[in-house]
């Protein structure tokens, strides 16, 4: 087991992994911005390294001052968290060559399913559904077109190496296709530095479900359920529940073993998530993986009792799974809010000092912070200040349970999206399990 970790990272899953390697005994090391220096998880860590200015292309996605800071702490290995160099395959092959381990899975498979085209043709060959679209990427504007008349009207036009809802864009009609093919190729390659798009059919108004899968190095691949993350804005989730809702048990069933078909073929070893658009027809369809800890872990934590980054730090230390499919049980509903520091009506960052904070508390009830009250929000990074996760016996007492803790929870000094997840857990659409991914702007139209 390691002695020492790095974290790669900031805010509440800097802080929720090193609370996770001091009960395993693991010293941390803390890397901050110079904006970052009062955050909580450099009070937290054993240790800490400034690695640069506020700018994350100069401290949080530098990766030389990053793997410098990892060789003069000692430690064995990194944890990226979740976004910045998560996904970064040239980052986990740069910690490979150094001598330090990567806390995920090998560089390799993170460069095949980060790009989209190469997951998509994994899945395919996995056997697992994708959405009609194109093979490969496309280079002109003709190529485009006749592509996009194959599949017809309405689609989405997506980054090769995109993700977060960057560079894509959904196209109803042959008279926007080429203003949207430039625009998604111009996003791309400012978001990822790769222009390259592809074009798959839209599902109007679907469900997003995703499976959480671990593997490890000794060919044990086992699924810990689904996740309901249909309620977005802008393509980024904000509530999250599990399991998913009016999903018959075929269906879930058919996803479960879809996601360990594809990480049983491409090798996979870490902790993982197959993310899966469903139809009004229940038929689901591939769309990505992603090679990481996901934002909405915490909620199958709660529903199963494991502890996913304890596993993904094992599984990358060369322990073996301890924990077999049989050994998975199913308990009580989760759902998470995530609490961003953005207006609840057009989604602005607000950032500021927080002057006042208090967090909900009682039983069912988990808060995954990196904010205290004093802090300063910053406007450098992602607008996630805090995660908000309730369970109850079943969905309506999770529901309930949200709402009282969401009531309690005082952040004053900046603008939050609460008041906007209260009116959504509150609606009957969301009562009665009628959720897909333009819930949310439709009732914001409402409003």
């Amino acid at each position: 087991m390691y002695s020492k970790i790095l974290i790669a990272n900031r805010g509440e899953i800097a802080v929720r992994i090193i609370r996770a390697c001091r009960e395993m005994g693991i010293k941390t090391v803390a890397v901050y911005s110079t904006v970052d220096r009062e955050s909580l998880h450099v009070g937290l860590a054993d240790e800490t390294i400034c690695i640069g200015p506020a700018a994350a292309s100069e401290s949080y996605l530098k990766i030389p001052a990053i793997i410098s800071a990892a060789e003069v702490s000692g430690a064995d290995a990194i944890h990226p968290g979740y976004g910045f160099l998560s996904e970064d395959s040239a980052f986990a092959e740069k910690c490979v060559a150094s001598n330090i381990d990567f806390i995920g899975p090998k560089h390799s498979i993170i460069k095949m399913m980060g790009d989209k085209i190469g997951g998509r043709q994994a899945a395919q060959n996995a056997g697992v559904p994708t959405i009609p679209g194109t093979k490969g990427a496309l280079n002109n504007k003709r190529e485009a077109l006749e592509a996009s008349e194959k599949i017809g009207f309405p689609l989405i036009i997506k980054a090769k190496a995109g993700g977060g809802g960057k560079g894509m864009r959904v196209v109803y009609s042959k008279s926007n296709f080429l203003k949207s093919f430039d625009l998604a190729k111009l996003e791309g390659e400012a978001a990822f530095g790769n222009g390259d798009v592809f074009i798959e059919k839209y599902l109007q108004n679907p469900r997003h479900i995703e499976v959480q899968v671990l593997g490890d190095k000794f060919n044990n691949y086992i699924h810990l359920g689904e996740r309901d993350c249909s309620l977005q804005r802008r393509h980024q989730k904000i509530i999250e529940e599990s399991p998913a809702s009016n999903l018959p048990d075929k269906v879930r069933e058919k996803m479960w073993s879809a996601s360990i078909r594809l990480i049983q073929d491409i090798g996979y070893d870490s902790a993982g998530t197959i993310e899966f658009l469903v139809d009004d027809q229940y038929n689901f369809y591939f769309i990505e993986m992603n090679t990481r800890l996901q934002v909405e872990h915490p909620i199958t934590e709660i529903i199963t009792g494991i502890d996913l980054v304890k596993e993904q730090i094992k599984i990358s230390a060369g322990e073996k799974l301890g924990i077999t499919q049989q050994d998975v049980n199913f308990n009580n509903h989760a759902i998470e809010c995530r609490i961003n520091a953005e207006s609840p009506t057009n989604f602005m960052p607000s950032p500021g000092k927080i002057i006042r904070y208090r967090e909900p508390g009682g039983f069912g009830v988990r808060v995954d912070s990196g904010v205290y009250q004093g802090y300063d929000v910053v406007p450098y990074y992602d607008s996630l200040l805090a995660k908000l996760i309730c369970f109850g016996k079943d969905r309506n007492e999770a529901r309930i349970r949200m709402l009282r803790a969401l009531d309690e929870y005082q952040i004053d000094g900046i603008e939050t999206i609460i008041p906007l997840q209260y009116r959504i857990l509150s609606s009957l659409y969301y009562e009665e399990g009628k959720i897909h991914t333009g819930l949310v702007e439709s009732l914001l139209k409402e409003i």
